[in-house]
């Protein structure tokens, strides 16, 4: 009754006898990275890719919310979405709560990116971590803590030995590289100038509205009328079937009994902070 294995749908059987085909509904939901209660990148990709050699698809529309997540996964998806789009197929994305970060970066991969009027988007920049140094702490406490290592950056960010200039150098070179590569995304995708984008990416959250008069979204508008538009200037007004891609996660044992309790939405909560708080090594996180 119970399992944690994924749902296996067959993306590639035919899902309307409309003649003209459909376009595939993907919802991106929650914080992006390998796996979580919202999240399946295995899922993603799969369908992506299945979509892509499936005739009757003629399309990809994607529904987005979303706070961003991991460098990794974010890059692996929009390069995906790039080689969809190789097929001759549209991409058009919606931006419905949030579509932060490393969600604003694939949507870069669209054709055109329309927005709720309440979304907030943007927070273009990148996350590589955090060091916490306890060595003065663990000092006036008596506590002594020794890492045996070669190489003299191997251990950095240790929470029992300070930065030192270098590596505090190194970790900024690799942010920086990352988001040099998120930078190029957003200005070739957005057909912006690198000034443009450079001033646009600090990091802050844009609303719709400032988000449309700074280029990063084409139209402020509904999802229907977003579908719509969609039909009319890339299928001259045929009527395509809109088909819904949603991962679920199939109920578990400790779900079902957390769902008794209420439990369910503290542990999704839990979840996606734990995700946003991360500081692994390297941590590259577009959020």
């Amino acid at each position: 009754m119970f399992s944690s294995e994924n749902k296996k749908t067959d993306i590639m059987k035919t899902f309307s006898t409309n003649k003209n085909g459909y376009i595939a509904k993907i919802h991106i939901n929650g914080v992006i990275q390998e796996a979580n209660r919202t999240y399946s990148q295995k899922w993603l990709v799969s369908t992506i890719k299945k979509l892509k050699e499936d005739k009757n698809n003629k399309a990809i529309a994607l529904y987005i919310d979303s706070p961003g997540g991991a460098l990794y996964e974010t890059d692996e998806v929009y390069l995906l979405l790039q080689d969809y789009k190789t097929a001759g197929k549209k991409i058009y994305a919606y931006q419905n709560k949030m579509a932060a970060s490393g969600a604003y970066y694939i949507s870069c991969a669209a054709d055109k990116i329309y927005a709720n009027r309440n979304a907030l988007i943007g927070s273009i920049g990148v996350i590589c971590g955090a060091s916490m140094d306890f060595t003065d702490f663990m000092n006036n406490l008596g506590i002594k803590s020794k890492t045996f290592h070669s190489g003299k950056n191997k251990t950095m960010m240790n929470y029992n030995e300070p930065l030192t200039d270098e590596q505090i150098t190194i970790m900024q070179s690799i942010c920086d590289n990352a988001y040099e590569q998120f930078t190029g995304i957003v200005a070739a995708g957005r057909n912006l100038s690198m000034e443009q984008t450079t001033k646009l990416s600090d990091g802050r959250i844009y609303t719709a509205k400032q988000g449309l008069e700074n280029g990063l979204v084409d139209a402020v508008d509904s999802w229907e009328n977003m579908i719509r538009n969609m039909k009319d200037t890339e299928f001259e007004g045929k009527d395509l079937s809109v088909t819904e891609f949603n991962y679920e996660r199939e109920t578990s044992l400790s779900d079902f009994i957390m769902g008794k309790f209420g439990l369910s939405q503290t542990a999704a909560m839990l979840e996606n902070y734990s995700s946003e708080c991360r500081i692994t090594f390297p941590a590259l996180l577009y959020k």
